[in-house]
């Protein structure tokens, strides 16, 4: 099996890059209800809700995950691989901050 895309390739429409350096990249993503992703990945992150909603993360495996978030909450998250889907009844609008690896540490990151 091929391995899953990066979200910003797959789902441009939806994922916009705000920010990038060698240590994250900060994500901007907005759907509205009834919005399905194509299946992506993503490396260990940090959610940030702006509004709330509720979706659903289907994983390669078949699992299915259902989410409920209020404006405000914070979510942590392993990499993970899946397919997303807006099944409330309210848009999506979040940042996601995804962790890289930078060889000289936290010293090699740089404001951009």
């Amino acid at each position: 099996m091929a391995l899953a895309q990066d979200a910003t390739q797959t789902d441009g429409d939806k994922y916009k890059v705000v920010l990038e350096n060698e240590c994250v990249r900060v994500l901007e993503y907005r759907d509205q209800p009834g919005d399905k992703t194509q299946q992506h990945r993503h490396p260990a992150f940090v959610l940030y809700a702006l509004s709330p909603f509720e979706r659903t993360l289907t994983l390669p495996d078949g699992k299915v995950l259902r989410r409920q978030f209020k404006a405000g909450e914070v979510m942590w998250s392993e990499a993970q691989t899946h397919i997303g889907a807006n099944v409330g009844q309210t848009a999506t609008h979040v940042l996601i901050t995804e962790l890289k690896s930078s060889p000289q540490g936290n010293q090699g990151c740089t404001k951009r």
